[in-house]
């Protein structure tokens, strides 16, 4: 959406970013893009590699070029289009960790081997000699670093040029000072203090072989992550039966226009939004709404694009294509929910920047101390083990992967995070208030009971189908498919609506439209049901009485609510009577009735009082400003689109068992947030010390690093298979 705001035209764009490998690289990338004159805002996401920027829409060129001058290319995503495909990587880097460990192998067998099994060593120096076995491991560990390991140099010197170090200069100061110290070693050992001749090649080459692999294996887990938005956009088929010039062709989804006939076999996953035309079967609508149950479709009735066909053939035309389908636009959704902040990333963010530059400074720190106190071996291994052991990835990587799994298993579940603070909100509310018509009820009133003969209901059913009045086609449905026709038909204001069928009069109305009628008459209908009396030539034939019918989930979702420990509230324009009997049924704690449109806002406003977070859940356009009134606003997906656009969620399905859902999926993603961060930071605040210390190799240093991004993502993965109990 844009806005003109001081002769500048405001619009949100998305950049997929190339070069981030950790944390201090997305907040570089994202300092540089706040920079340019007229970014309001940027934020980039590490797990997913892209970028979120509300800028002027003319300084798209100028974005650009300060993310790529920073070291982090930026490229513009398309409207429409969602930056998925982060596995293309992962092949590469797998070679990389062999190819990587094939080269190492021998190093490490040989040295490592040495000092573990003596036997080794001294075959070796009787055979080719401890020389010639340094000279082969110069060779290999060479071979290493300028082969796999030269990613690291082709990102982390440019970056130690422009004095913004990141990930990959640790990793390069790690390993070339490993790899320097036992070069010289090995060609030069009279440049070095006597009893300081050692080589360490075994030390360079394992940590770019393990680094390797927990890139590799980060990269594996990070494409699982988007693994929701891959699964919408599989939906979608590539090909469409179209009726063109009375042939049925295959026609490219993209070709698909609005007003195509479409022909659906059996098991056929639906192209595009439509209506049905002809035929009648069940759609499985599941992997839109989260709703396991099929949903009987027939003439009329509307198709969403992804879903699948049943077993009956059908005929549909299409109402909405491409970008404007259903299907769309919920990626498009989920795919800025999952590239949102939340606010304790600005905390994290502030950190990760400064954290590699200080973690240079304790690793020179640690080498002049040991070279006061200690040795020179010793001070080079603990200020390699610092380098190596610090990661500022697993703190880049604790929010957004969350937030990425946890947006799209909600997505599965029908559950869509439209603002991404509302993921952090709304796991907080002390209360959620429900609109009632079309939130907890179906929003389409049914007769539930009747006391007229069923010749008598053909003339009433004949009359009502006349009449506009949002009773009436319940009547008409109750009463028969075949009616006769009514003629002289007029409404009464106020009272009811009168006609003549057959050469009968019939009246139908309010107990004032029976007192016109000469009738007196008696409400008997049940508690909660809207009385309608009828007359027919004078003679009073009886009464119907409807109500809305209740959402099959409603008192589920209520009681789930309650379990978690929320206030549930109804507001409605009912009758407190009518509403406190659908209250009461439900087990609502508290219902507000009688409250006019406009007074909606003033109920969530009361309800907000002494600092109480209120969720307000609705699904027509006077549910809007108390959607955006509400600390958070829940809009049935099934509602005006004007509600869904006040909203900070949506219900696809217009199943209110969204609401405990979506606060459910927000506690597990917050708590889940809070152990990633939890770990990233402890585990440096710990092993950093420990590395500085000399109590770590460098080659343990480089396993519990690439451990820990690697821990970070597997943790927020199992989001995927979070929940909700009953619902």
């Amino acid at each position: 959406m844009k806005t003109v705001t001081k002769g500048y035209v405001m619009t949100t764009m998305r950049f997929e970013i190339s070069g981030l490998n950790c944390g201090a690289c997305a907040a570089r990338a994202e300092k540089a893009m706040s920079g340019v004159a007229g970014v309001v805002s940027a934020h980039v996401n590490l797990a997913d590699h892209t970028a979120t920027v509300q800028a002027d829409a003319g300084l798209l060129a100028q974005i650009e070029a300060a993310s790529g001058g920073a070291g982090y290319p930026a490229k513009v995503i398309v409207k429409g289009e969602v930056a998925v495909d982060r596995d293309d990587e992962t092949p590469a880097l797998r070679d990389a960790t062999f190819l990587a460990a094939l080269l190492t192998l021998p190093i490490f067998s040989v040295e490592m081997g040495g000092h573990v099994f003596p036997a080794i060593h001294h075959f070796i120096a009787q055979s080719i000699g401890l020389q010639a076995s340094w000279i082969v491991q110069f060779v290999l560990a060479t071979a290493v670093l300028i082969g796999p390991g030269r990613v690291f140099y082709r990102l982390g010197v440019p970056a130690l040029l422009r004095r913004a170090p990141d990930m990959n200069s640790l990793v390069v100061l790690g390993a070339t000072a490993a790899w320097g110290y036992s070069t010289i070693a090995t060609f030069a050992p009279h440049i070095l203090p006597a009893g300081s001749v050692a080589v360490y090649f075994e030390a360079a080459a394992v940590i770019v072989t393990l680094i390797l692999l927990g890139r590799w294996l980060e990269a594996r887990a990070k494409g699982r992550t988007g693994a929701a938005i891959k699964r919408l956009i599989g939906l979608r088929p590539d090909t469409a039966r179209v009726l063109r010039d009375g042939q049925i062709v295959p026609v490219k989804v993209e070709d698909v226009i609005v007003g195509d006939v479409i022909h659906l076999a059996a098991g056929e996953r639906i192209p595009v939004d439509g209506t049905v035309q002809s035929g009648a079967g069940f759609i499985d609508e599941s992997m839109i709404s989260g709703e396991p149950i099929a949903v009987e479709k027939g003439q009329g009735d509307s198709v969403i694009a992804g879903t699948l066909n049943g077993t009956a053939a059908l005929v549909m035309r299409a109402q909405a294509v491409g970008a404007d389908t259903m299907l769309a636009r919920i990626i498009a959704m989920v795919a800025e929910a999952q590239g949102a902040r939340l606010p304790v990333q600005d905390l994290v963010n502030k950190i990760t920047l400064w954290f590699v530059p200080a973690v240079m400074v304790i690793a020179a720190a640690t080498v002049v101390l040991w070279l006061v106190f200690g040795s020179l071996p010793m001070a080079l291994v603990a200020g390699v083990s610092v380098l190596i052991i610090a990661c500022p990835c697993a703190m880049g990587l604790a929010t957004p992967t969350s937030i990425m799994v946890g947006t799209g298993r909600a997505a599965e579940l029908g559950v869509l995070f439209r603002r991404g603070d509302a993921l952090q909100s709304v796991q907080g509310v002390d209360v959620v208030a429900f609109d009632k018509t079309g939130t907890l009820t179906k929003g389409a009133p049914r007769v539930m009971t009747s006391t007229i003969g069923a010749a008598d209901l053909l003339l009433v059913g004949a009359v009502e189908a006349a009449s506009n009045h949002p009773l009436a086609a319940a009547i008409v449905s109750f009463a028969a498919d075949d009616l006769p026709t009514a003629s002289g038909v007029e409404t009464i204001a106020g009272l009811g609506i009168a006609g003549d069928v057959a050469g009968r009069r019939v009246a139908i109305g309010n107990s004032a439209m029976m007192q016109r009628e000469g009738l007196e008459v008696e409400d008997d209908t049940p508690a909660g049901q809207t009385p309608v009396f009828a007359a027919i030539d004078g003679r009073f034939a009886g009464v119907l009485g409807l109500s809305d019918e209740v959402k099959p989930s409603s008192h589920a979702t209520v009681n789930a609510l309650q379990a978690q420990g929320v206030q549930v509230v109804m507001i409605s324009g009912d009758t407190a009577e009518a509403a406190g009997v659908l209250g009461q049924s439900l087990g609502i704690d508290r219902v507000i009735a009688g409250v006019l449109p406009e007074g909606k806002v003033d109920a969530v406003r009361a309800l907000q009082k002494d600092g109480r977070s209120v969720a307000f859940v609705g699904d027509g356009i006077n549910d809007a400003p108390a959607l955006a009134a509400a600390d958070v606003g829940i809009a049935m997906g099934t509602g005006t689109d004007i509600a869904v656009d006040s909203a900070d969620i949506v219900l696809v399905s217009g199943n209110p068992a969204g609401v405990a859902r979506a606060i459910e999926i927000s506690r597990r993603t917050l708590r889940n947030i809070w152990q990633n961060l939890g770990w990233a930071f402890g585990y440096n605040v710990v092993l950093i010390p420990v590395a500085a210390l000399g109590w770590l190799t460098p080659q343990l240093a480089a396993l519990a690093m690439a451990a820990s991004s690697v821990l970070v993502v597997t943790n927020a993965l199992r989001l995927r298979w979070v929940k909700v109990a009953s619902l």
